[in-house]
């Protein structure tokens, strides 16, 4: 079944509480996008558990290439940005080819976290202290355990878009990989400038996020 791209959107914001990507401009190019690299993955019949499971590997592989420190945390930039790539190609796939599952939604979930944990052990094996590494980990954990709890509660899905969601986590951790891997005598400095990026985010993120729930599952029926 091939979609157009308006019907992807279409099928897209009901999978996601009714967000409307067209309503913002990023989201509207990222989806584009993505939906142009899904359409072979489609017409191959490839399955979306499939690649979601390739982007978990990908991560792993951004976090090693950045273990071998200097030039090579270029390549774990590139390689981190292919990762959010394929985060989002197995939905789009998933949607396209009319496969999406409960259980794909949930493994899709679950990699998505340790995708993000490996993005910090990228940082943490580039130069980030530890401390910063568990902090920005647990910050980032309990922003999404919120949304989900919050979720169950009956809040939509998305809920608020917030300052920390996982693409922007993507942009920051690729963005100081490459400082790092330009300025060879600085290394570790932008390491752990980007692990701290990643606390001073999540602290942003998880209030916006709290604030919005608070509001919406305050009415006594919520509790």
């Amino acid at each position: 079944m091939a979609f157009t791209r308006d019907e992807y959107f279409e099928r897209w914001s009901e999978l996601h509480g009714g967000y409307d990507p067209r309503s913002s401009r990023w989201a509207l190019g990222w989806l584009t996008g993505i939906h142009v690299l899904a359409k072979p993955f489609a017409a191959l019949r490839v399955p979306p558990d499939l690649i979601t499971v390739l982007g978990v590997l990908v991560a792993g592989a951004a976090a090693w290439l950045a273990s071998l420190g200097g030039r090579w945390c270029l390549a774990a930039a590139a390689v981190v940005v292919l990762s959010g790539i394929t985060d989002n190609l197995d939905g789009a796939v998933a949607v396209m080819t009319g496969r999406t599952t409960r259980w794909g939604y949930v493994l899709d979930s679950v990699v998505d976290r340790v995708s993000d944990g490996l993005y910090l052990v990228a940082l943490w094996l580039a130069g980030a202290p530890a401390s910063a590494c568990v902090v920005a980990g647990a910050l980032m954990a309990l922003q999404e355990y919120a949304r989900a709890r919050a979720g169950a509660a009956g809040m939509s899905e998305v809920g608020v878009v917030t300052v920390w969601e996982r693409p922007t986590r993507i942009v920051v951790t690729t963005m100081f990989l490459v400082g790092a891997g330009l300025y060879l005598s600085a290394t570790a400095t932008w390491a752990t400038w980007g692990s701290w990026a990643w606390v001073g985010l999540g602290v942003i993120g998880l209030v916006q996020l709290l604030i919005v729930v608070r509001r919406r599952l305050a009415a006594p029926d919520a509790h």
